[in-house]
Order: C-alpha cells, then sequence, then structure tokens
C-alpha cells in the first residue's frame, strides 16, 4: 500500500516538472520527463512493485540472490583461470600432441630476400 502510494507521488512530481518544462517551450524534454514519470505508476499498477516488495523483505528470496551469485563467481573465475591456461584441456592436450609429433614452424625467408624488397622499394623512390 505504501508502495503504491509513494509511486504515485513520484508519478504526480515527475509530470508537474514534465508541465513545468514544456511551459518553457520545450516539449522533446517535456515528453520525455512524462515518460519517466509515468513508469512507476505502471509498474505499481502490474503489480510488479508488490512483489518486488514481498521479495525484498523474504529471507528465501535474499539466500537464493545469495546462491545465484555464488553460482556466477565460480562461473566466472573458471572462465578466467581457463583463458589463462590458454583454453579448455582438450585444446591443451591437442597442442601437446602436435608438439610432440615434431611440427615445427615454417622456415623463415632468408635475409638477402628481405633486403633486396627493401632496396627495390627504395631505388622505386630515387632514395
Amino acid at each position: 500500500m505504501i508502495a503504491e502510494t509513494v509511486c504515485s507521488a513520484v508519478s504526480a512530481a515527475g509530470l508537474g516538472i514534465a508541465a513545468v518544462t514544456a511551459y518553457r517551450r520545450r516539449f522533446l524534454a517535456a515528453a520525455r520527463i512524462a515518460a519517466y514519470s509515468l513508469v512507476p505508476v505502471g509498474l505499481a499498477m502490474t503489480g510488479i512493485v508488490g512483489w518486488l516488495a514481498d521479495t525484498a523483505f523474504s529471507p528465501t528470496a535474499w539466500a537464493g540472490f545469495g546462491l545465484l551469485g555464488a553460482a556466477w563467481l565460480l562461473f566466472a573465475t573458471t572462465r578466467a583461470v581457463e583463458r589463462r591456461r590458454g583454453g579448455t584441456r582438450k585444446e591443451r592436450k591437442e597442442t601437446t600432441r602436435t608438439a610432440e609429433r615434431g611440427a615445427v614452424a615454417p622456415a623463415a625467408s632468408g635475409s638477402e630476400d628481405d633486403f633486396s624488397d627493401i632496396e627495390a622499394i627504395l631505388k622505386k623512390h630515387g632514395i
């Protein structure tokens, strides 16, 4: 009952501010303020405010929120550790298998090729 009264008062105050804003010829801002001020009454009329009030004072609901938070924390921690290690266990095993097979990196191009490219570019620009 009190929550609905507070929501109505907040909406009435918001609509008053919207009226003053519209009087100052700022109609777009006034419409936006009016929209925001109607939200609390809409929430009260749909029953969401009552549900939130019941949830806020329920120890069971808070225990449930605590468990959800603990589950999220565990999930985030395991994901962070997995990323730090470099992927999942399957991916790590696969990389060690390829390393054991003797996979090597492709040979680097010779330094002569690198300098010849640079020389060609410099000659092209007249340097």
